[in-house]
């Protein structure tokens, strides 16, 4: 999704100049008897997303929004009796996604508004949201948005956030990837999951370059190593003879709880050797996990990544459809000090 500033402009002038005002919009607390208008919002918000990519999941039911209702750090549009939106969080944590930073994280299904006005909801929700969040002492802003929902992703461009992060669908269908001579695809035994190692030692590597800078020291590399060779997933890898050369790690859920839908497979890592980049190998590997996975009934494949990873950024696009973006800010730390 690329939003020029012409974009975002006319977004800006065609919802700000309709009918619903500033002055009819009340911001209150989320709370439980809002649950029942805010499911409804998230199902309709989705549901636009499923019309834009066909690869979705049919949802029949959204995550119990109690907890967000239950830590007061959620708030809620209303005109009137209509309710026109609402944004919470979950409870903020330290050291949000390695960042250092206490963060509060707005997944999906944590927030949603009414389709007119849509743009101004969000502005003016997360004004009042913003305080309650950095009150509870969170530096890091987080929020999920719907790939193209342009109302909302103008919304929090203007007020400061970034693309960091998207998620993205695919059928279980194979991306016809030419025959690879001298390469062997197999999926890996329990005991052959140390043969990744070097890859994902390059992996991590990869990450703590520029323009990512997701820097890990070796204990927290080697702390990481450890979670994720005893964690339940599931590796496939491409070999030249003993030498695995490329691998994806496979999960049944990922970020956000439209990858917990039935037939849903998530990928949660993946790497190829630099000089094998290029060269048809990762292509290959992912036709044969693809075939795999589909021979046991699953019906779609899920990836999320960081769109700063220009490798990650260059490949996933091309095979897989974008359906969230995942977006953040930071606040200056100062503004945690002057009690707000």
């Amino acid at each position: 999704m690329h939003l020029n500033s012409s974009t975002i402009w006319r977004i800006f002038k065609n919802y700000f100049s309709s009918n619903t005002t500033e002055e009819l919009m009340n911001i209150i607390d989320f709370q439980k008897q809002h649950i029942g208008q805010a499911t409804e919002l998230a199902f309709m918000n989705y549901r636009e997303e499923q019309n834009k990519v066909s690869s979705l999941p049919s949802v029949i039911s959204i995550p119990d929004l109690t907890e967000f209702a239950e830590n007061g750090l959620g708030v809620a549009a209303f005109e009137g009796d209509r309710m026109l939106g609402y944004l919470c969080c979950y409870e903020p944590w330290d050291n949000v996604f390695n960042t250092g930073a206490k963060g509060a994280y707005s997944p999906i299904h944590a927030h949603g508004a009414a389709a007119k006005n849509r743009t101004l909801i969000y502005k003016r929700m997360y004004q009042t949201a913003a305080e309650k969040w950095v009150r509870s002492g969170a530096a890091s802003h987080s929020i999920g948005l719907y790939a193209h929902d342009t109302q909302a992703v103008a919304a929090f461009f203007s007020y400061g956030f970034g693309l960091r992060l998207m998620d993205a669908v695919r059928p279980m269908e194979n991306a016809g990837a030419p025959s690879m001579s001298g390469i062997v695809c197999k999926e890996l035994s329990r005991r052959e999951i140390p043969l990744v190692r070097p890859l994902r030692r390059g992996l991590a590597c990869h990450l703590g370059q520029s323009p990512c800078f997701m820097v890990s020291s070796e204990e927290a590399f080697q702390s990481w190593l450890v979670r994720a060779e005893t964690r339940d997933t599931r590796l496939f890898g491409a070999f030249i003879g003993e030498i695995c050369i490329a691998f994806f790690e496979v999960a049944d859920r990922g970020e956000n709880f439209i990858t917990e839908m039935e037939g849903m497979k998530n990928i949660c890592g993946a790497y190829c050797l630099p000089e094998y980049r290029g060269k048809g190998v990762i292509q290959a590997l992912l036709d044969h996990m693809i075939s795999v996975l589909k021979s046991e009934g699953h019906a779609r494949l899920g990836v999320d990544f960081e769109t700063f990873n220009p490798t990650a950024a260059g490949f996933w696009p091309k095979y897989f459809e974008a359906y969230t973006n995942g977006l953040v800010r930071r606040v200056d730390e100062c503004a945690l000090e002057t009690g707000i």
